[in-house]
Formats: structure tokens, C-alpha cells, sequence
């Protein structure tokens, strides 16, 4: 096995019906963009009842219809956030957690260090985050998951990777590595994963290979790393 290897993504997630919650980070291919794309899947009828929203920069979920929403508390959140020159993305209210302690002067993973993953027996679905760091004309970034460290949820492991700009080369982490009862957690760092120029060719590659029956929305940014100008594509199961 090479270590080094590259995968596409769309093989990846191809023919897994259960990916859960995704983000990928990364480098476009001419190393001009930094990129980043979060997406959720759903299995029941509460966490299917959504859509993304996004205004000026931030991505929300929200209530398809919201007659139908049985418990907001783990579904609604804000996914994506930007704070100065920082970029930050997670599958949980934990983007809110980072941003306050962000401005209050602590770090990324300091933040993290008081949440864990949720509280969702007996799945335990981890919680992943990701936060991009601008800087003069480069980019650097970092990827957290929070997860339990037994089945009965007694106690957090928090694991965090810091990577720099590498043109082409994206790093992908998601909550669950396939569908099952519980379902199982993640494990490893994230995967390398390629990223080509096109915002559209990325974004069609994901949502594509996302399986049809539990994807439910998807978001991507390709950000000029020279000008801070982006590029967005948001699609919506729901429409």
C-alpha cells in the first residue's frame, strides 16, 4: 500500500451508503485556491428534513418544513463561519464554540477541548471540525475529530491534524465509515484526496457518488488565495 497515494473521491465514497458528515480541506490542482466542502447525509425522517443556507459566507442548516422537525438540537446548526482570516467548518454547534474562543484569543483546539462528541446513543456520532488559516498569499489548515473512546461513551478522545498547502492534495474526514447498528465511527487521519481546478468538476464528483436515498446537501468554496474572492456551489436535496 502507498502511503502517498491520492484518491479520488468520488471512488471513495461510491457505493457507501453511509458516510454520515463530511468536510474536505485542501489545494486546488494550480495551488491558487483553497478549498473546502462540507456535506450531510441522513438516514430518518427528522435528520432528512433539511436544507444548507448560505449569507455572505455562512452556511446554515435549516428546516426544510419546519412543522416536521422532531428535535433541533443536533441537526440545526451554523456548518460554516468566517473569522477574520480564518475559515472554520464543522458538523455541529461546535462551529459557534470555535468561533466565540477564537475571538476571545484561544485556539482551535483549545475550543475543542471543551466539547465532545454527541450525544446520541448508541452511535455517538463524532464531531468533526475544520478551520483554515489565510495568510499572505498562502494557507494553512487544520482538521479535528472528537470522538468516544468506548461503546458506552465514558470519556472523549480529541485527535487533531495540522496540514500545509499542497497543490492538488485535499485531506477528507467524515463521522462513520459506513452505514450499520451502531453505526461505526471513523478511524485513521483523514484521507487524502485529490482536488482538481474546477469547482464544478469537484462538486459533481461528490455529489454524484453521495448515495442517492441519504444525501441531503452539499457545499463547496474554492477561496483565491492572493484576493480571499471565492467561489461557492450549494445544492439541496429539498428543494
Amino acid at each position: 500500500m502507498d502511503i502517498y497515494s491520492i484518491n479520488d473521491i468520488g471512488s471513495l465514497i461510491k457505493d457507501n451508503s453511509y458516510v454520515g458528515r463530511g468536510i474536505v480541506i485542501g489545494t486546488s490542482k494550480s495551488g491558487d485556491k483553497a478549498v473546502t466542502a462540507y456535506f450531510i447525509m441522513g438516514r430518518s425522517e427528522n435528520s432528512r428534513n433539511r436544507i444548507f443556507t448560505e449569507n455572505n459566507g455562512t452556511v446554515k442548516t435549516e428546516p426544510f418544513d419546519a412543522s416536521k422537525v422532531e428535535d433541533p438540537s443536533l441537526i440545526i446548526y451554523s456548518a460554516v463561519r468566517q473569522l477574520d482570516n480564518k475559515l472554520i467548518i464543522t458538523n455541529g454547534d461546535q462551529t459557534d464554540t470555535v468561533y466565540n474562543m477564537m475571538t476571545e484569543g484561544k485556539s482551535f483546539k483549545e475550543a475543542l477541548e471543551t466539547r465532545e462528541f454527541e450525544p446520541d446513543a448508541p452511535n455517538l456520532t463524532p464531531r468533526i471540525s475544520g478551520i483554515v488559516y489565510f495568510g499572505d498569499e498562502k494557507f494553512s489548515y487544520e482538521m479535528s475529530i472528537l470522538k468516544s473512546i468506548d461503546a458506552d461513551g465514558s470519556d472523549c478522545c480529541r485527535y487533531t491534524f495540522s496540514y500545509p498547502a499542497k497543490a492538488g492534495l485535499g485531506h477528507f474526514i467524515h463521522t462513520y465509515v459506513c452505514d450499520g447498528n451502531p453505526i461505526p465511527t471513523f478511524q485513521g487521519e483523514p484521507e487524502r484526496v485529490e482536488i482538481p481546478d474546477s469547482i464544478d468538476d469537484f462538486t459533481d464528483n461528490l455529489w454524484a457518488n453521495l448515495d442517492k436515498n441519504n444525501k441531503i446537501s452539499l457545499y463547496v468554496r474554492y477561496t483565491d488565495i492572493k484576493t480571499g474572492k471565492y467561489e461557492q456551489r450549494l445544492i439541496n436535496k429539498n428543494k
